[in-house]
């Protein structure tokens, strides 16, 4: 496989890529299998023997047919659309690319993007990812597995407030919460909500969350402040995109510039919005 190279015409790419995808998951309104495909991508990585993790694996079929994967194929033939349009983007970061791209779009938060994913052809074996039957000594073993935190756990969780379950490829069916195609802290609102006679989908996983206090009080956090949910999910999604994935100092200084070349030319633009502005005011002036 080529080395992957990530100079000015890659970063142009992802941009590109980046529009690409905000037109398609709008189009569709598929932004919650594109984040269920970049979790999936991720989730299986595990910190010790440092194997999984979002390398673009998912694309093969041999792990596409996991049964917690079912499903997936949609969002892997949607993105191989864009794939067409950019080949040179590994797999790896179209997916990752794809589930920013899906939280931002939904009105949830901006998450920080680094490209550089190589992809491997080396499937994990089923069983990795979390189990929804199952409770919070699971989400513990999974998620620390993968070398992420008890607060991670929780704010990723809420994700949860996307998208629906479908029986034919989970077993369950139901939405978590009322507007399953905006980000929000909604789940965590209702998820402390006694009543169930509203018929929102809560999962042995998401009851999980408030029976120990290490999970609960984050849960109780969010609900409260959706401002300090949205902090913590950004940094916790940007955790999950980059496990056993190591962006060079070469390609950051490149974001770097690229950003900072952006605000230069806003700033220039407002400048000169200001002094013609008071070009015109000052003549007006004049004139009177």
């Amino acid at each position: 496989m080529a080395a992957l190279i990530v100079d000015a015409e890659y970063l142009k790419e992802i941009d590109k890529a980046r529009r690409e995808l905000r037109a398609l998951i709008a189009k569709k309104n598929c932004a919650p299998i594109m984040l269920r495909l970049a979790w999936h991508d991720a989730g299986t990585y595990d910190a010790e023997s440092k194997t999984g993790g979002p390398n673009g694996s998912i694309r093969n079929e041999a792990e596409y047919s996991h049964g917690a994967n079912s499903g997936l194929k949609i969002a892997l033939d949607l993105c191989e659309d864009v794939k067409t349009k950019h080949p040179k983007i590994s797999y790896a970061d179209l997916y990752q690319l794809a589930g920013v791209v899906a939280v931002e779009v939904t009105g949830g938060p901006d998450i920080s993007f680094v490209p550089g994913r190589k992809d491997s052809n080396a499937c994990t074996d089923e069983g990795r990812l979390p189990d929804a039957n199952q409770g919070s000594k699971h989400l513990k073993d999974v998620f620390h597995r993968m070398g992420l935190s008890d607060k991670d756990i929780v704010a990723l969780s809420g994700a949860h407030t996307l998208g629906m379950a479908h029986p034919e490829r989970s077993g369950f069916d139901g939405q978590w919460t009322q507007d399953p195609l905006k980000f929000d802290n909604s789940y965590f609102v209702e998820l402390l909500k006694e009543d169930e006679s509203d018929g929102l989908l809560k999962l042995s996983t998401d009851k999980s969350l408030l029976e120990v206090p290490e999970f609960r009080q984050y849960v109780e956090l969010y609900a409260k402040e959706e401002d300090a949910f949205f902090r913590d999910y950004a940094e916790s999604h940007k955790k999950l995109s980059e496990l056993g994935f190591t962006p060079t100092s070469t390609v950051t200084m490149a974001i770097t510039d690229c950003t900072s070349l952006a605000h230069t030319a806003v700033g220039v633009a407002v400048a000169a919005a200001v002094v013609a502005f008071s070009y015109f005011y000052e003549i007006r002036r004049k004139m009177k």
